[in-house]
């Protein structure tokens, strides 16, 4: 079986180099006698492991000592709640809204205080990133949310917004660790690992320490306290071993690589191979105003249904998986994450201009 070309959202395309190392650690890691999976996390040896991940993580992003970095589950969705139990302390906070999931984020503070819609693009299908430099954010808001990369519509924060002194809270599921990143400027900074850092069932949290505190809105369970984790090293209860695991691979293939300015440049060229050929093509259009591309995050369309429909199946036939647009918009998107080579954009594309010859 040959490997595909994997364009999905998420769970998505990982560094063949770490699949292969896991492989080869899958019945005996380090001399252990047995799997990362069969191992109890309060060992020597997974303390080691999950560590290290921190430690290399921490060099990634230079994040500075007065942050903490928890490994959680959930996802990405459990912090739509996490966050307000744990920042709302006047009971109010501001949202930008430039898609799915900073909308569900949105909805899910307004069970716990006065969530304010301050900017949003909905009303051009959250093609674009709303004017953020002047927003009318109440003055007693406790936080700030965005969402900094949109999976589904292919936008992307180029300007962080101007919060007016209010801690920013950020979800940077699908551009985590794509560029480099002043982490000074978030209150917390956190995604979902399994677009462009593992396997899904991590989250990871890098919040401010003087955010963790006991003053947490009446009746926060034990396990949605930041304090908790923060106190526990992650470790409060099981954590998702496997998958801190890999990240911890994936971490250290990021370290070899260059680091994240060299990850960005490299994202840079694959997405401009793409966008490039978007651009002069007459079948295939981004839906994106160019300013706010995502390089993560590619979404097209025909404009004709049944064109993307046999697109995609022609893709999928010829190797290139997963390019069906999100239920909620249609068309395709390709997903270009850090794992994904310049080879694949380079034959999708290859692919791209001779199904547009065939199908003038």
């Amino acid at each position: 079986m040959s490997r595909v070309y994997n364009f999905s959202a998420g769970p998505a395309v990982l560094p063949e180099e770490v699949l292969k190392e896991a492989a080869d650690e899958m019945l005996d890691y380090k001399g252990s006698g047995m799997s990362v999976m069969e191992m109890s996390h309060r060992s020597k040896v997974y303390d080691d492991i999950i560590k290290e991940a921190e430690k290399d993580i921490r060099d990634l992003m230079n994040i500075p000592d007065n942050y903490k970095v928890l490994f959680l589950q959930g996802g990405a969705s459990q912090q739509f709640a996490m966050i307000p139990m744990n920042l709302m302390k006047n009971k109010k906070a501001a949202y930008i809204i430039t898609g799915q999931w900073a909308k569900k984020a949105y909805k899910e503070a307004q069970i716990y205080g006065d969530a304010v819609a301050v900017a949003s693009s909905e009303d051009k299908t959250f093609s674009y990133i709303p004017d953020c430099s002047d927003l009318d954010i109440p003055e007693d808001a406790d936080y700030v949310y965005i969402c900094e990369n949109n999976t589904i519509y292919g936008t992307k924060y180029k300007k962080l917004p101007n919060t007016k002194g209010h801690t920013l809270v950020a979800d940077v599921s699908s551009c985590f660790l794509s560029e480099p990143v002043d982490v000074t400027k978030y209150g917390i900074i956190y995604g979902g690992v399994q677009k462009n850092i593992g396997p899904a069932g991590v989250v990871i949290v890098i919040i401010r320490e003087d955010l963790i505190t006991e003053d947490v809105l009446p009746g926060t369970p034990t396990m949605l306290k930041y304090k908790t984790h923060a106190d526990a090293d992650s470790l409060y209860n099981t954590p998702p071993a496997y998958g801190i695991y890999i990240c911890g691979k994936v971490f250290k293939w990021l370290k070899k690589m260059g680091g994240l300015s060299v990850m960005k440049e490299r994202n840079e060229e694959k997405a401009k191979i793409l966008y490039d050929f978007l651009d002069q093509s007459k079948m295939f259009h981004g839906t994106v105003v160019k300013e706010d591309r995502s390089l993560m995050n590619v979404p097209f369309v025909t404009g004709d249904k049944d064109l993307d429909a046999k697109f995609v199946k022609e893709a999928a036939d010829a190797g290139f998986v997963n390019l069906k647009g999100h239920r909620t918009v249609g068309g395709m998107r390709a997903s270009i994450y850090n794992a994904m080579p310049k080879e694949g954009v380079e034959k999708l594309v290859e692919f791209m201009k001779k199904f547009e010859a065939e199908n003038a």
